[in-house]
């Protein structure tokens, strides 16, 4: 089993922090995933993860546009596949995963035979009231590392 990292967020201040700091760390072409349950802080982590990379634009589910882009230190290619569900139609979705910014798709299970070897999922639990447990999962060395870089950021989580 991969390695995994976890943190919890008791607010969603917390939630769209931890993104943000995550978007300071990320590169060109770098993949993430969000997973979770309903209301659990996918958008607001991806809020966060666009404000760290410097994306002043609100940024909210593109649910009904599949993917929504946004310019800032790097664009961001934020996907919600959730109405692909019975889909099997492939995108194009390779062009962001390969292109020159950071990609960010909710739901991906969706879209899983779509999705690059090498990424980060990041998971999004309700663990009681207003707790989320998040849980980040590296594919690849990438990803490893980028995991490392941000854990050890923050001893004791």
């Amino acid at each position: 089993m991969e390695n995994h990292y976890e943190i919890v967020s008791a607010l969603p201040e917390k939630t769209f922090a931890i993104g943000k700091k995550l978007g300071h760390l990320l590169e060109a072409g770098d993949v993430i995933l969000l997973e979770g349950d309903l209301g659990a802080g996918k958008t607001t982590f991806a809020k966060g993860l666009a404000a760290g990379l410097g994306i002043r634009k609100t940024v909210n589910s593109p649910t009904f546009t599949i993917i929504k882009e946004y310019e800032g230190r790097l664009p961001l290619y934020h996907m919600d596949v959730y109405r692909l569900e019975d889909s099997f139609e492939d995108l194009g979705f390779d062009e962001y995963f390969e292109g020159d910014g950071v990609t960010v798709v909710e739901w991906a299970h969706f879209i899983q035979e779509q999705l690059p070897s090498d990424r980060l999922a990041v998971y999004l639990h309700h663990v009681g009231g207003e707790n989320r447990k998040i849980v980040f999962k590296p594919y690849g060395t990438r990803y490893k590392a980028l995991c490392k870089e941000f854990f050890h950021e923050s001893p004791g989580n």
